[in-house]
This record gives structure tokens, C-alpha cells and sequence, in this order.
């Protein structure tokens, strides 16, 4: 900081080097003192006295004292240099005989010593007094002419009180008549006005206005001292007080001849020397008219303000210790000891410094480094006099300080922080007099729980961040009040938000460090406060959000960006500190803000799936499951489903929220389970595998030699019927259960689950393109895949394909292979009829069902085909019989039945064919078997099945319909349908099978 006071010597700083004409009156106090809102803590006077008129009376004190410098008699201290002309007024005769020199008054100043006091307070002083800076005589009313320097202590007093020449030497007369008159006695035994009053005439003075004016002072002096503020308390039967304010108010309203003799004066002196010889027993020789508090400390402040140079207010002169020693002379009087001057001091400067500006910071260090001296005092003292006056004078320095530091963020900025740092060591100082050495509750509690100064500081910062929130607050609405015509304007507390933020940074960097002194965790408090002022603005619309709006995630994201900046802020503020921060840290319950944009985002999240589901019942409802409907042959249902399901998650990754892969699970799960509901309802009511087959019949015995009599077809039609799944009763006049419908379905759900898989990739690259996104939201695959759907796609594609396969062969061609196939004589119920029917059917298949599928549903029909054959060859009922020379027509149709899935290649792959026909294959051979060795074999697996409980009478097996050459059913059906006579026999014995059912 560039140092301000350059130039502190009052005898050598910014002066006229020509005064102007002398003055005879008081000059005014500079204009270069400001107004201040500070009341002087010493005391307001009871009394009419004006600044003017205490300043003279001190500079009368003054002269009194330091007629002397060694307190002797006045009759051997001497007067004043009678040869100086200054001293005498025009005409005025003297004796040289009585007026001896005044050491003390007359001595020459020292130029070159530096001050012992500035040193000690802190104030930088030039390197010496050069001569061609221009000193206090030079000022006005000096009557020096180009003097350079004041040449006495007594002048540069005259100069710096500016008292006139002419009532300077006419003061001076008064002493020297009064000096002649006590030899002998000490002048803190003489009545300083009294005596005045009685020793000037009205000759004196160069008019009676002048006089009369001076009169009045002196009296209202002598009433101030001994009746308005007495040092020994009055007492009521003491009549002199009485006699002594009627003789006052009788002068001030007609001047008092003060001739010795007049009688009013006679009375007047009796009624002050009673008064004044009063003693509390501390001062039996002293006359206290001007000891008592605060007329005392009010004269003493004057003669302390004289350390400053007149026209240059912020500076204190150099010859500072010369004028104090003698100032200090006048504690004789005044009744000022060390301790009332350390004090008095304190506030001088203080005042000093706040009246010129608040500019000179030396001044301001000065009155802190001065306030230690207090501090020391008033451990040591117990007067319950300089307690009041001291409570007072801190109160008043730390009123000053507080107004300023508790909205300190309105007063300092980065070009002031020295001041701020002075003002608050000064407040901190104040502060922990009062409570440690003052406050009676503090000397109750032990001394260690009381951290003053960090207590101080902690209100300051949360008293002075509540304030600039509360204008951050009112900014930002003004803010928003003027954006609300531009588009897209930010939400208030949106905006409060980043002001906040700026804010505690600016606090972070400008006002903690230099507050950190007394509180080690000032910006932890600051942020800690912020955080509690912007969190009753949040909650409160955290309470009151009841959708995702953008405004609200705008809030809600500012919100917790500024919980997080202010958090590592007192984080990396409490990291030396013993509990490393977590009592900041308590202080600052979080925002959830992430949590309310959660639960905004899952309220967001069900609506969506709400209305998705409503959707998809809707228009599921409204689906025809037409072939036509578009080339690719799925449902447009499906294509809106998705579409909805593409949008949606396009507005999620849209939503201005910063937790996107966190909340992604949920709408995940939301969506998988709505596309799964409509994948169960679109094969819902399609029927299945089982749907189709029809019951097995009940075992019979084959019509050998007599032709079908449509007995078996009849009840076999009307017991599948009967047997069928209700579900696809009810698609009897449905068409939308149709073999091209039900493909349209199969063709839907390949389409969902292809779909998955692009969704799937989609979102990654959406999470990529997420602010919060990390490397695990890619590796982690649950939270970007669709877990039910695919598997409930691929149930669905495998039961309608198997209930399309099964459907066709079971039911559509019921008519070629129940009521057809092998009817009577097999060599003319052969299979082609049904291999027609079965070809015209796959061609619709392979026009309508999308290709990744097609083979699955063709290997369906396969296996159905395959399952009907055999059915027909083993459970077809007792129109059925076949001979051993059946077998071969019976292996060459199940050879064109392969040939035509084969289809020259085109079809299904050998290895698949031969794979689901194998069971086929299996049983054939037990066609071409004799029948006593089909006898024996049965006979051998049955006993081998039922162990030793066989052996008295076969049992009959029960019909597994796994069909197998080895499985004891599996040979009776075959025996069953054997056209001859050792089969009946062995039959009719064994078991007594009828021939009808």
C-alpha cells in the first residue's frame, strides 16, 4: 500500500507560506473534517458550551499549567518571556521584575529527533524535517510571516488550538496578574475561570460584545465543573451549590462587574471556592472545577486533537512528544491519569481516522496499536468510573465497526481490504475488552469456552452473506422481471443460484483470507451460510414442483452445481482444521436436488409408460393383423409401438437433467415391460402346439376285411372338437386368427425383437452424448438393454410358429389326413392329396413370413407333418389297418413328405429333415416286421418294463405318445393296426380289445 502519510509533520506540511491578516476570534474547525454519525462516548455536557469555547478553555488550561515545567510554586515557576512582543497586547505596561521566563512554554522546539509516540504507534514519519516544507507558523493567525517553523512549544499550541494573538497575549496578562497574586501555592489550587473572571476588565477586550461573550464562557464553565458535572458528588444540604447557580444565572443575564469589592462577585467567589475546596479525599490541596467526567475528558479531547495538523487533518505533527509532555501537565487539572489517557487517546485517533475519510490507515493501526494499551488497563483497573467510560468509548468504536462489518460485503471491496483488515482487528480488539474485561457474564463462565474474536468474526460473515443473499435474491428478480419478454428466460432461482456461486468465490478470494486471521474456518461459514440461505428458497420449490418442467430442472440442476461449489469450497477450507470440516460440513444438509429431479424424471418416466400401456390396449384391440397392411408384413401396430418407444427415449436423453445413465434403468424397465405386454397380448388367444393335437382315441382293435363305416370319423371329429382349447373355440368366424394373420403376428414380434437390438445400440450412442456419463454406463449392459422383450419375442415367435405349424396340419387339413389319409385300403388313401395341400400352404408361408423365420416355421410344419403321419399310422382309429405289404407304400409317402420339405435343395437342410423325422424313421420298420416277431418283441420289452408283476399276464401299456420301437405302446399300436389273424388272436387273448370304439 502506497503509505499515506509522507508528510506527518505538522510544522512542515501543506501550509500558507503568507498567512492572512490575524483574526481576533476563534477560528472555526477546518472544513476538512467530514461529518461523522459517531457520538463522542465521553460524555455530552449538561451545559450551553460550543466546541469553540471548550478549545479556549483548554488552551487556557494549557497556558496555566505550562507556565511551569517542574510544578513548582507559582511563585518561583515564573511567567512568560516578557521581551517577546507576542505575549503583550498593544499599550499593555509589564513588569519585567514579575515575569520571569516560562521554560516549559518558551522552550525551542527540536527538529531533527523522530517521534518517540509515532514510532511506538505505527506511524512512519519523514527521515527528518526539512526546511523546505512549511510548518504550523505559517498557518493562520500565526502572525509569523514566512516562518518556517513555530520557534516554542508555547506557539505551536497557540497555532494548533488556533487561538488569535491578541487572545492568547491577553490570556497571558490574566496569568501573570493571577501568578503575582499566589505566591506560593500550585496552580491546581486556583480556580482557573474564577480567577479570570476576576483579573480581565472589560478594557481588556477590544469591544463589549468580545467581553461579554468571554464572561459568559467563563461561567458556564464554572458551572459545568462545580454544579452540571461535579467530581465531588453535590450534597443537597451544601448551600452553596444553590447560591452558586442563582449568582450564575444572575451573570449570564447581565454582565457581573468583577471588581474585588462588587458584591455580586464576593458572592460568586464564596459560592465557587466552597464548591471547588470540596475533596473526595484523594486531592485535599486541589480546587476541582474541571476534574469531573465528562466536561474533564471533553477538554482533554481538545487538547489531544491538537496533535494533528491543522491542514492536514489525516497527519499527526511531528513535534507530537514535546506537545504531549506538555499536554500531560494538564492532568493536574483535569483529573486525567495514564489510563483516561490511553482511552481518550484511542478515541481520538479512532475518530480521527473515521472524520477524515477512513483513508489514512495509519491513523486506523494506530488507534488498534493504542486500544492494546486499554486492553492492559483494564485488566488492572476496578474504578467504576473509568469502567462506564470505557464501556462507552469500546461500545462506540465497536457500533462504528459492527454497522460496517455486518454488511461488510456494502463497505469493502478487493481496493479496500487493508481498511477492512484494520477494522476488523480494531472491532475484534473492542469486542474482547468488553466481554473479557467488562461483561460480568464472561467472568462467570470459564474463560476457555468463550472464543471472542471467533465469535465475532462468525457473526460478521453470516450477518453480512444473509445481507448480500437478500440482495442476490431481490438482483435476481429484477433480473428475471426484465427477461420475461426474451425468449427462453431463466427461472429466478436459476439465476440466484449462479449469483450465489459467484459470490461465495468472491468471498473465497477477497474477504476470507484476510478474516481467516481470527477465524480458521471463514470461508467454511460463509459458504455454510450461503448454503442455508439459498436452501429455504429451494426446498421450498422443491415443494411445491409437481412435473418436469424445463424451468424446474433448470432450478434443480443450478441448485445442485451450486450445493457441490459450495461444498469443496469449505471442504479445502476445513482441511488443516482438528475435525477436518464436518462441523461445516453438518451445517449443510443437502439440497437433494438429484434426488428431486429423480423422482421428477420417475414421475416423467410413469406418465409415459402409463399412457404407452393404455396404447397398446387400445390398439391392440383395433389390430386386424392384416398381410397387406404394408411389404414387410408385420402389424402397424407394432411400427407406432416402437416409433413411441424411439420418441420416448429421444426426450429422455432431451431432458436437461445431468443424471440421465442413473435414471436410464428405470425407464429401461418401463419400456421392456411395456413392449413384453405387447408381445403377450399380440399371441394371446393364438393358441398353441397342444391346441391343435387333437386327443389320442381309445385303443382299439382294427376292422379287419369290412370297409369304414364312418363310425370312428364321426365321434373322432366330435371329440377333438370338444377337446379343443377354448381359446380356439372362440376363433370359430375370427379372422384375425387366420393362418396369414397368425404369420402377420410371428412376422411382428421377429420385428420387436430385430428392433430391440437397434434401440439398444441407439441408447449407447445417446450415453455417449451424456454430460454425466462414465466408462462403466458402456461396459455395464444392464442398464441399456432390453431384458424381457427379446426373450418374450422369441417364446412368442417359437408358440405361434409351432400353433401355425400345428394348426395347419391338425386343423386346416384335418379333411386330407384324419378323414383321408390311409382310409380303408392304403394303396388308394395315399398321402398326396395332403402333400398338395401342405405345398400350397408353404407357399403362402414363404410369401407372407419374413425369411430370418421362415425356416422355423416350415421345420414346425415338418414336425407336424411328421407327428400327423404318425398319429394316423398309430392312434388313426379302426378304419385303419395295414398289412406287411403296406409298409413299403407307407415308406415311400413319408420319402415324398421329406422330398417335399426338401424341395430339390431349396427347402430345409438334409441334416434338419433327418433330425425331426427320425422318429418317423424309427417306427417305420415295425410295419415291414412279421408279426410274430412283433408279438415277441412286445412280449419282451413289457416284461422288461414291468419286471416280475408281467409275468402272470402282460399289462396293458399306457399311451405316452413318444412314440419309439422299443416302448411297449408304441408295438401294441402297431399290432393294433395289423391286418391279420395271429394279430386279433393275440389281441382278443391278451387283452380283449373291441373292435370299435
Amino acid at each position: 500500500m502506497a503509505h499515506l502519510f509522507r508528510d506527518l509533520s505538522l510544522g512542515h506540511s501543506k501550509r500558507e507560506s503568507t498567512p492572512p491578516p490575524p483574526p481576533t476570534q476563534p477560528q472555526p474547525m477546518p472544513t476538512k473534517l467530514t461529518s461523522t454519525d459517531l457520538q463522542s462516548p465521553l460524555g455530552q455536557l449538561a451545559s450551553q458550551l460550543s466546541d469553540s469555547d471548550l478549545r479556549l478553555t483548554a488552551y487556557d488550561v494549557f497556558l496555566a499549567v505550562c507556565r511551569t515545567s517542574s510544578s513548582k510554586p507559582l511563585s518561583t515557576s515564573a511567567s512568560f518571556n516578557s521581551d517577546s512582543p507576542s505575549y503583550n497586547s498593544p499599550g499593555q505596561n509589564h513588569n519585567h521584575n514579575h515575569s520571569p521566563n516560562s521554560p516549559a512554554l518558551q522552550r525551542s522546539l527540536t527538529s531533527a529527533a523522530a517521534s518517540k509516540m509515532k514510532k511506538a504507534l505505527g506511524l512512519k514519519s519523514p527521515g527528518s524535517s526539512s526546511g523546505s516544507k512549511k510548518s504550523p507558523g505559517s498557518g493562520p493567525g500565526s502572525g509569523q510571516g514566512k516562518s518556517k517553523r513555530p520557534p516554542t512549544v508555547g506557539e505551536l499550541m497557540r497555532i494548533q488550538m488556533r487561538v488569535p494573538e491578541t487572545v492568547d497575549s491577553r490570556v497571558r496578562r490574566a496569568l501573570l496578574r493571577i501568578g503575582g497574586g499566589l505566591v506560593g501555592r500550585r496552580i491546581e489550587s486556583v480556580v482557573l475561570p474564577l480567577e479570570l473572571l476576576q483579573q480581565l476588565k472589560q478594557s481588556d477586550f477590544t469591544d463589549q460584545q468580545e467581553y461579554d461573550a468571554w464572561q459568559k464562557r467563563n461561567l458556564k464553565v464554572l458551572e459545568a465543573g462545580l454544579l452540571l458535572h461535579p467530581r465531588v458528588p453535590l450534597d443537597k444540604s451544601h448551600n452553596a451549590s444553590q447560591r452558586l447557580r442563582q449568582a450564575i444565572h444572575a451573570a449570564l443575564d447581565r454582565p457581573i462587574e468583577t471588581g474585588k469589592n462588587n458584591e455580586s462577585m464576593q458572592v460568586l467567589r464564596s459560592a465557587v471556592m466552597s464548591l471547588a475546596s470540596r475533596s473526595d479525599g484523594s486531592f485535599s490541596d486541589s480546587c476541582h472545577w474541571a476534574d469531573g467526567i465528562p466536561l474533564n475528558l471533553r477538554l482533554y479531547e481538545m487538547l489531544l486533537d491538537t496533535c494533528f495538523d491543522i491542514n492536514d487533518e489525516t497527519s499527526i505533527i511531528e513535534e507530537v512528544d514535546e506537545l504531549m509532555e506538555h499536554i500531560k501537565k494538564t492532568w493536574v487539572i483535569l483529573g486525567i491519569n495514564q489510563m483516561l489517557h490511553n482511552l481518550c487517546f484511542t478515541w481520538v485517533l479512532f475518530h480521527r481516522f473515521v472524520a477524515t475519510g477512513q483513508v489514512e490507515m495509519d491513523l486506523l493501526y494506530a488507534a488498534d496499536s493504542q486500544l492494546a494499551e486499554v486492553a492492559k488497563d483494564a485488566k488492572t483497573t476496578k474504578d467504576p468510573e473509568y469502567s462506564k467510560i470505557l464501556s462507552s468509548t469500546l461500545s462506540s468504536i465497536l457500533g462504528w465497526a459492527e454497522k460496517r462489518l455486518l454488511a461488510y460485503h456494502d463497505t469493502f471491496d478487493s481496493v479496500n481490504m487493508y481498511t477492512m483488515q484494520g477494522i476488523v482487528s480494531l472491532g475484534v480488539s473492542a469486542a474482547k475488552i468488553l466481554v473479557e474485561d467488562v461483561s460480568s457474564e464472561y467472568r462467570r463462565k470459564r474463560r476457555g469456552e468463550v472464543d471472542v474474536a471467533r465469535s465475532r468474526i462468525d457473526t460478521y460473515i453470516r450477518s453480512s452473506l444473509r445481507t448480500a443473499f437478500a440482495q442476490r435474491m431481490e438482483k435476481a428478480d429484477s433480473s428475471r422481471r426484465a427477461s420475461k419478454n426474451q425468449p427462453n428466460p431463466l427461472p429466478v432461482l436459476a439465476i440466484l443460484a449462479k449469483d450465489v456461486g459467484d459470490l461465495a468465490i468472491h468471498e473465497k478470494q477477497v474477504f476470507s483470507p484476510i478474516l481467516k486471521g481470527w477465524h480458521p474456518l471463514a470461508a467454511g461459514v460463509a459458504v455454510a451460510t450461503l448454503h442455508a440461505c439459498y436452501a429455504n428458497e429451494i426446498k421450498q420449490f422443491i415443494s411445491g414442483i409437481t412435473e418436469l418442467t424445463p424451468d424446474a430442472v433448470q432450478v434443480l440442476r443450478a441448485a445442485d452445481k451450486l450445493e457441490k461449489d459450495l461444498v469443496q469450497i469449505a471442504v479445502e477450507d476445513a482441511v488443516d482444521s482438528d475435525d477436518g470440516g464436518k462441523a461445516i460440513i453438518r451445517e449443510m444438509p443437502p439440497y437433494e436436488a438429484e434426488a428431486a429431479i429423480a423422482n421428477l424424471v420417475k414421475g416423467w418416466i410413469k406418465t409415459r409408460l402409463d399412457r404407452l400401456k393404455e396404447w397398446v390396449d387400445r390398439n391392440l384391440q383395433q389390430e386386424v393383423w392384416n398381410p397387406q397392411a404394408n411389404q414387410e408384413g408385420f402389424a402397424p401396430s407394432a411400427v407406432e409401438i416402437l416409433r413411441i418407444i424411439d420418441e420416448t427415449l429421444d426426450a429422455f436423453f432431451q431432458l436437461p437433467i445431468p443424471t440421465h445413465p442413473a435414471l436410464l434403468p428405470d425407464l429401461m424397465a418401463g419400456l421392456d415391460k411395456c413392449l413384453q405386454y405387447y408381445v403377450i397380448k399380440a399371441k394371446s388367444g393364438c393358441g398353441s402346439r397342444n391346441t391343435y393335437i387333437p386327443t389320442m382315441p381309445a385303443l382299439t382293435r382294427c376292422e379287419t376285411g369290412s370297409k369304414f363305416q364312418g363310425v370312428w370319423k364321426k365321434k373322432e371329429k366330435s371329440q377333438n372338437s370338444q377337446k379343443r382349447n377354448s381359446q380356439v373355440a372362440t376363433m370359430n368366424g375370427d379372422n384375425s386368427f387366420g393362418m396369414p394373420q397368425l404369420c402377420v403376428r410371428i412376422n411382428t414380434l421377429h420385428r420387436i425383437r430385430t428392433e430391440m437390438e437397434v434401440l439398444e445400440k441407439r441408447i449407447v450412442t445417446h450415453l455417449r452424448n451424456c454430460e454425466s456419463a462414465h466408462v462403466e454406463d458402456f461396459s455395464n449392459g444392464l442398464s441399456k438393454k432390453f431384458e424381457l422383450t427379446p426373450a418374450a419375442c422369441v417364446e412368442g415367435v417359437q408358440q405361434l410358429s409351432e400353433a401355425v405349424a400345428y394348426k395347419i396340419v391338425f386343423r386346416d387339413l384335418s379333411h386330407v389326413l384324419w378323414d383321408g389319409l390311409y382310409i380303408g385300403e392304403p394303396s388308394s388313401s395315399r398321402i398326396d392329396p395332403l402333400l398338395q395341400e401342405l405345398e400350397r400352404n408353404l407357399l403362402t408361408i414363404s410369401e407372407t413370413v419374413h425369411e430370418r423365420v421362415r425356416t422355423r416355421i416350415i421345420t414346425d410344419i415338418m414336425k407336424a407333418s411328421c407327428d400327423g403321419f404318425l398319429l394316423v399310422l398309430l392312434a388313426g382309429g379302426p378304419s385303419r389297418s395295414f398289412s406287411r405289404q403296406d409298409s413299403q407304400i407307407i415308406e415311400d409317402d413319408f420319402k415324398a413328405l421329406k422330398d417335399l420339405f426338401w424341395a430339390n435343395g431349396d427347402g430345409l437342410p438334409a441334416d434338419l429333415i433327418d433330425k425331426f423325422s427320425a422318429t418317423v424313421g424309427g417306427v417305420l420298420p415295425l410295419f415291414r416286421t412279421d408279426t410274430e416277431s412283433l408279438i415277441e418283441r412286445f412280449r419282451r420289452v413289457t416284461l422288461e418294463t414291468y419286471s416280475s408283476s408281467a409275468r402272470s399276464r402282460l399289462p396293458l401299456p399306457p399311451t405316452s405318445g413318444q412314440w419309439n420301437p422299443t416302448e411297449p405302446n408304441t408295438l401294441l399300436r402297431v399290432l393294433c393296426y395289423r391286418n391279420d389273424d395271429t394279430a386279433s388272436k393275440f389281441l382278443k387273448k391278451t387283452y380283449n380289445l373291441p373292435k370299435k370304439l
